[in-house]
Protein backbone atom coordinates (compact mmCIF):
# COMPACT_ATOMS: atom_id res chain seq x y z
CA UNK A 1 0.00 0.00 0.00
CA UNK A 2 0.86 3.67 -0.67
CA UNK A 3 0.01 4.45 3.06
CA UNK A 4 1.69 1.57 5.21
CA UNK A 5 0.65 3.85 8.76
CA UNK A 6 -1.98 5.97 9.36
CA UNK A 7 0.67 8.95 9.69
CA UNK A 8 1.75 8.35 6.41
CA UNK A 9 -1.87 9.01 5.07
CA UNK A 10 -3.16 11.95 7.80
CA UNK A 11 0.38 13.58 6.97
CA UNK A 12 0.49 13.09 2.84
CA UNK A 13 -0.09 16.61 0.73
CA UNK A 14 -1.31 14.86 -1.96
CA UNK A 15 -3.93 11.94 -1.21
CA UNK A 16 -4.87 9.05 -3.78
CA UNK A 17 -7.79 6.28 -3.62
CA UNK A 18 -9.49 4.33 -4.82
CA UNK A 19 -12.68 2.48 -3.78
CA UNK A 20 -14.23 -0.09 -4.67
CA UNK A 21 -17.30 -2.49 -4.61
CA UNK A 22 -21.01 -3.33 -4.99
CA UNK A 23 -22.99 -0.49 -6.91
CA UNK A 24 -25.18 1.22 -4.44
CA UNK A 25 -23.38 0.95 -1.07
CA UNK A 26 -21.77 4.58 -1.21
CA UNK A 27 -18.71 5.24 -3.63
CA UNK A 28 -19.82 7.84 -5.60
CA UNK A 29 -21.08 9.48 -2.75
CA UNK A 30 -17.69 9.50 -1.16
CA UNK A 31 -16.46 11.16 -4.64
CA UNK A 32 -19.23 13.23 -4.63
CA UNK A 33 -18.84 14.81 -0.87
CA UNK A 34 -14.66 15.02 -1.53
CA UNK A 35 -15.29 16.89 -4.85
CA UNK A 36 -18.08 18.91 -3.66
CA UNK A 37 -15.20 20.23 -0.88
CA UNK A 38 -13.46 21.59 -4.01
CA UNK A 39 -10.07 19.87 -3.58
CA UNK A 40 -10.61 16.48 -4.93
CA UNK A 41 -10.53 15.25 -8.52
CA UNK A 42 -13.24 12.61 -9.19
CA UNK A 43 -12.02 10.25 -12.07
CA UNK A 44 -15.17 8.16 -12.39
CA UNK A 45 -14.35 4.84 -14.49
CA UNK A 46 -18.22 4.38 -15.71
CA UNK A 47 -18.09 7.62 -16.64
CA UNK A 48 -14.22 7.23 -18.40
CA UNK A 49 -16.18 3.87 -20.52
CA UNK A 50 -18.85 5.43 -21.48
CA UNK A 51 -17.74 8.36 -23.00
CA UNK A 52 -13.78 7.34 -24.40
CA UNK A 53 -14.34 3.38 -24.71
CA UNK A 54 -17.99 2.87 -25.43
CA UNK A 55 -19.17 6.35 -26.59
CA UNK A 56 -19.13 5.51 -30.27
CA UNK A 57 -21.01 2.05 -29.64
CA UNK A 58 -23.39 4.08 -27.50
CA UNK A 59 -24.47 6.67 -30.13
CA UNK A 60 -24.66 3.94 -32.90
CA UNK A 61 -26.37 1.70 -31.10
CA UNK A 62 -28.91 5.46 -30.72
CA UNK A 63 -28.70 5.69 -34.50
CA UNK A 64 -30.00 1.90 -35.43
CA UNK A 65 -33.07 2.84 -33.86
CA UNK A 66 -33.90 6.07 -35.12
CA UNK A 67 -33.19 4.49 -38.92
CA UNK A 68 -36.01 2.52 -38.49
CA UNK A 69 -38.27 5.26 -37.71
CA UNK A 70 -38.67 6.95 -41.71
CA UNK A 71 -38.73 10.35 -40.37
CA UNK A 72 -35.94 10.53 -38.40
CA UNK A 73 -33.93 7.91 -41.25
CA UNK A 74 -34.22 10.72 -43.52
CA UNK A 75 -32.87 13.34 -41.42
CA UNK A 76 -30.35 11.20 -40.39
CA UNK A 77 -28.95 10.67 -43.84
CA UNK A 78 -29.08 13.83 -44.56
CA UNK A 79 -26.85 15.23 -41.10
CA UNK A 80 -30.42 16.89 -40.72
CA UNK A 81 -30.05 16.01 -37.03
CA UNK A 82 -27.42 14.91 -34.10
CA UNK A 83 -27.48 12.03 -31.84
CA UNK A 84 -25.24 12.08 -28.77
CA UNK A 85 -25.02 10.31 -25.59
CA UNK A 86 -25.62 12.56 -22.40
CA UNK A 87 -23.85 10.51 -19.97
CA UNK A 88 -22.90 11.87 -16.74
CA UNK A 89 -21.50 10.32 -13.48
CA UNK A 90 -24.78 10.04 -12.22
CA UNK A 91 -26.83 9.37 -15.11
CA UNK A 92 -25.14 6.39 -16.70
CA UNK A 93 -28.19 4.99 -18.11
CA UNK A 94 -26.80 5.20 -22.11
CA UNK A 95 -24.02 3.02 -20.70
CA UNK A 96 -26.11 0.35 -19.51
CA UNK A 97 -28.78 0.55 -22.06
CA UNK A 98 -26.52 -0.29 -24.48
CA UNK A 99 -25.25 -3.24 -22.31
CA UNK A 100 -28.95 -4.72 -22.62
CA UNK A 101 -30.23 -7.62 -21.58
CA UNK A 102 -30.59 -10.94 -23.40
CA UNK A 103 -33.73 -12.50 -24.11
CA UNK A 104 -37.12 -12.13 -26.41
CA UNK A 105 -36.36 -9.03 -28.42
CA UNK A 106 -40.47 -8.69 -27.81
CA UNK A 107 -39.71 -7.59 -24.24
CA UNK A 108 -36.87 -5.44 -25.05
CA UNK A 109 -34.25 -8.00 -25.20
CA UNK A 110 -31.05 -8.37 -27.78
CA UNK A 111 -29.86 -12.02 -28.74
CA UNK A 112 -27.47 -13.99 -26.53
CA UNK A 113 -24.75 -13.51 -29.14
CA UNK A 114 -24.95 -9.80 -29.16
CA UNK A 115 -25.39 -9.89 -25.96
CA UNK A 116 -22.13 -11.74 -25.00
CA UNK A 117 -20.18 -9.21 -27.65
CA UNK A 118 -21.34 -6.15 -25.85
CA UNK A 119 -20.08 -7.39 -22.50
CA UNK A 120 -16.46 -8.63 -24.12
CA UNK A 121 -16.15 -4.37 -25.52
CA UNK A 122 -17.24 -3.67 -21.77
CA UNK A 123 -14.62 -5.62 -20.57
CA UNK A 124 -11.95 -4.12 -22.75
CA UNK A 125 -13.20 -1.13 -21.89
CA UNK A 126 -13.07 -1.73 -18.52
CA UNK A 127 -9.70 -2.51 -17.98
CA UNK A 128 -8.65 0.39 -20.14
CA UNK A 129 -11.01 3.02 -18.24
CA UNK A 130 -9.74 1.31 -14.84
CA UNK A 131 -5.72 1.95 -16.03
CA UNK A 132 -6.12 5.53 -17.30
CA UNK A 133 -7.23 6.52 -13.73
CA UNK A 134 -2.76 6.46 -13.30
CA UNK A 135 -1.76 9.20 -16.02
CA UNK A 136 -5.09 11.28 -14.61
CA UNK A 137 -3.41 11.38 -11.41
CA UNK A 138 -1.14 13.82 -12.72
CA UNK A 139 -3.40 15.23 -15.18
CA UNK A 140 -5.26 16.45 -11.67
CA UNK A 141 -2.61 18.04 -9.82
CA UNK A 142 -1.14 19.73 -13.31
CA UNK A 143 -3.66 20.44 -15.32
CA UNK A 144 -6.57 21.45 -12.76
CA UNK A 145 -4.68 22.26 -9.86
CA UNK A 146 -6.42 19.85 -7.29
CA UNK A 147 -4.14 18.56 -4.42
CA UNK A 148 -5.79 14.95 -3.97
CA UNK A 149 -7.32 12.63 -6.36
CA UNK A 150 -10.57 9.85 -5.70
CA UNK A 151 -11.06 7.00 -8.66
CA UNK A 152 -14.29 5.65 -8.18
CA UNK A 153 -14.06 2.40 -9.34
CA UNK A 154 -16.97 0.31 -11.44
CA UNK A 155 -18.77 -2.17 -9.58
CA UNK A 156 -17.13 -4.90 -12.30
CA UNK A 157 -13.79 -4.47 -10.88
CA UNK A 158 -13.59 -7.50 -9.13
CA UNK A 159 -14.83 -9.31 -12.27
CA UNK A 160 -11.73 -7.96 -14.72
CA UNK A 161 -9.32 -8.45 -12.60
CA UNK A 162 -7.40 -11.92 -10.73
CA UNK A 163 -7.42 -10.73 -7.40
CA UNK A 164 -5.30 -13.54 -5.66
CA UNK A 165 -2.74 -12.84 -8.36
CA UNK A 166 0.30 -10.51 -7.00
CA UNK A 167 1.35 -10.15 -10.89
CA UNK A 168 -2.45 -8.89 -11.46
CA UNK A 169 -1.22 -5.14 -14.00
CA UNK A 170 -4.47 -4.24 -13.61
CA UNK A 171 -4.73 -3.85 -9.67
CA UNK A 172 -0.67 -3.71 -9.34
CA UNK A 173 -0.45 -0.27 -10.97
CA UNK A 174 -3.89 0.99 -9.00
CA UNK A 175 -2.26 -0.18 -5.83
CA UNK A 176 0.99 1.32 -6.58
CA UNK A 177 -0.40 4.80 -7.39
CA UNK A 178 -3.48 4.85 -4.95
CA UNK A 179 -5.21 3.07 -1.88
CA UNK A 180 -7.56 0.48 -2.47
CA UNK A 181 -10.50 0.69 -0.35
CA UNK A 182 -13.14 -1.84 -0.36
CA UNK A 183 -16.51 -0.20 0.82
CA UNK A 184 -18.09 -3.72 2.07
CA UNK A 185 -21.86 -4.19 2.99
CA UNK A 186 -23.19 -6.23 5.33
CA UNK A 187 -26.10 -9.03 4.93
CA UNK A 188 -28.59 -6.69 5.50
CA UNK A 189 -26.89 -4.27 2.77
CA UNK A 190 -27.23 -7.12 0.29
CA UNK A 191 -31.00 -7.49 1.18
CA UNK A 192 -31.57 -4.17 0.48
CA UNK A 193 -29.77 -4.58 -2.84
CA UNK A 194 -31.57 -7.03 -3.85
CA UNK A 195 -34.78 -5.71 -3.66
CA UNK A 196 -33.95 -2.91 -5.07
CA UNK A 197 -32.68 -4.72 -8.31
CA UNK A 198 -35.93 -6.21 -7.85
CA UNK A 199 -38.19 -3.20 -8.43
CA UNK A 200 -36.00 -1.80 -11.35
CA UNK A 201 -33.24 -4.73 -12.69
CA UNK A 202 -30.44 -3.06 -14.64
CA UNK A 203 -28.03 -4.47 -17.16
CA UNK A 204 -24.46 -5.59 -15.58
CA UNK A 205 -21.49 -6.76 -16.47
CA UNK A 206 -20.88 -10.59 -15.75
CA UNK A 207 -17.20 -12.29 -15.74
CA UNK A 208 -18.09 -14.57 -19.29
CA UNK A 209 -17.75 -18.10 -17.27
CA UNK A 210 -20.21 -16.57 -14.88
CA UNK A 211 -22.38 -15.27 -17.34
CA UNK A 212 -22.30 -18.54 -19.89
CA UNK A 213 -22.63 -20.90 -16.34
CA UNK A 214 -25.80 -18.62 -15.75
CA UNK A 215 -27.47 -18.70 -18.64
CA UNK A 216 -27.31 -22.43 -19.30
CA UNK A 217 -28.51 -22.77 -15.83
CA UNK A 218 -31.48 -20.71 -15.99
CA UNK A 219 -32.62 -22.19 -19.94
CA UNK A 220 -32.41 -25.18 -18.36
CA UNK A 221 -34.88 -25.03 -15.06
CA UNK A 222 -37.15 -22.63 -17.17
CA UNK A 223 -37.18 -25.00 -20.58
CA UNK A 224 -37.07 -21.96 -22.59
CA UNK A 225 -34.78 -21.28 -25.63
CA UNK A 226 -33.09 -18.42 -26.22
CA UNK A 227 -35.38 -15.84 -27.86
CA UNK A 228 -38.09 -16.84 -25.12
CA UNK A 229 -36.44 -15.56 -22.10
CA UNK A 230 -37.79 -13.08 -20.16
CA UNK A 231 -35.00 -10.96 -20.00
CA UNK A 232 -35.79 -9.09 -16.74
CA UNK A 233 -36.37 -12.38 -15.28
CA UNK A 234 -33.14 -14.00 -16.40
CA UNK A 235 -30.70 -10.89 -14.69
CA UNK A 236 -33.45 -11.06 -11.74
CA UNK A 237 -32.54 -14.57 -11.69
CA UNK A 238 -28.50 -13.63 -11.53
CA UNK A 239 -28.50 -10.79 -9.19
CA UNK A 240 -28.08 -12.67 -5.63
CA UNK A 241 -25.57 -15.22 -7.65
CA UNK A 242 -23.31 -11.92 -9.49
CA UNK A 243 -23.15 -10.69 -5.56
CA UNK A 244 -22.24 -14.40 -4.10
CA UNK A 245 -19.92 -14.48 -6.86
CA UNK A 246 -18.17 -10.91 -6.44
CA UNK A 247 -18.06 -10.97 -2.12
CA UNK A 248 -15.33 -13.07 -2.06
CA UNK A 249 -13.24 -11.37 -4.73
CA UNK A 250 -13.66 -8.32 -3.13
CA UNK A 251 -12.34 -9.37 0.21
CA UNK A 252 -9.43 -11.19 -1.87
CA UNK A 253 -8.41 -7.66 -3.25
CA UNK A 254 -9.22 -6.10 0.32
CA UNK A 255 -6.69 -8.61 1.68
CA UNK A 256 -4.44 -8.65 -0.96
CA UNK A 257 -4.45 -5.31 -1.90
CA UNK A 258 -5.74 -2.90 0.34
CA UNK A 259 -8.26 -1.58 3.10
CA UNK A 260 -11.53 -2.21 3.88
CA UNK A 261 -14.17 0.11 5.37
CA UNK A 262 -18.16 -0.44 6.40
CA UNK A 263 -20.99 0.52 4.27
CA UNK A 264 -22.75 1.93 7.37
CA UNK A 265 -19.64 3.94 8.37
CA UNK A 266 -19.36 5.57 4.69
CA UNK A 267 -23.05 6.51 4.77
CA UNK A 268 -22.42 8.00 7.92
CA UNK A 269 -19.51 10.60 6.50
CA UNK A 270 -20.29 14.22 6.75
CA UNK A 271 -16.86 15.58 4.89
CA UNK A 272 -13.05 15.15 4.09
CA UNK A 273 -12.55 15.50 7.50
CA UNK A 274 -14.81 12.20 8.34
CA UNK A 275 -13.09 10.32 4.73
CA UNK A 276 -9.58 10.90 6.73
CA UNK A 277 -10.37 9.72 9.58
CA UNK A 278 -12.35 6.66 8.00
CA UNK A 279 -9.09 5.54 6.50
CA UNK A 280 -6.97 6.15 8.68
CA UNK A 281 -8.70 3.78 11.11
CA UNK A 282 -8.77 1.30 8.34
CA UNK A 283 -5.03 1.54 7.50
CA UNK A 284 -4.63 1.02 12.00
CA UNK A 285 -6.36 -1.98 11.61
CA UNK A 286 -4.36 -3.22 8.31
CA UNK A 287 -0.65 -2.48 9.55
CA UNK A 288 -1.79 -3.86 13.27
Amino acid sequence: MIYQTPRDWTDATHRRVSLFGMSGLGKTRIASLLRDEGDWFHYSVDFRIGTRYMGEHIVDNFKREAMRNPFLRELLRSDSIYIASNITFQNLTPLSTYLGKPGDPAKGGIPFEEYLRRQRQHRVAEIAATRDAVPFIDKARDIYGYGHFVCDCSGSLCEVVDPRDHADPVLRELSENLLLIWIRGTETDVESLVARFDRAPKPMYYQEEFLLRLWDEYRAETGLAPGEVDPDAFIRHGFRALINHRLPRYAAMAEQWGVTVEAADVAALRDAADFRTLVAEAIARKSG
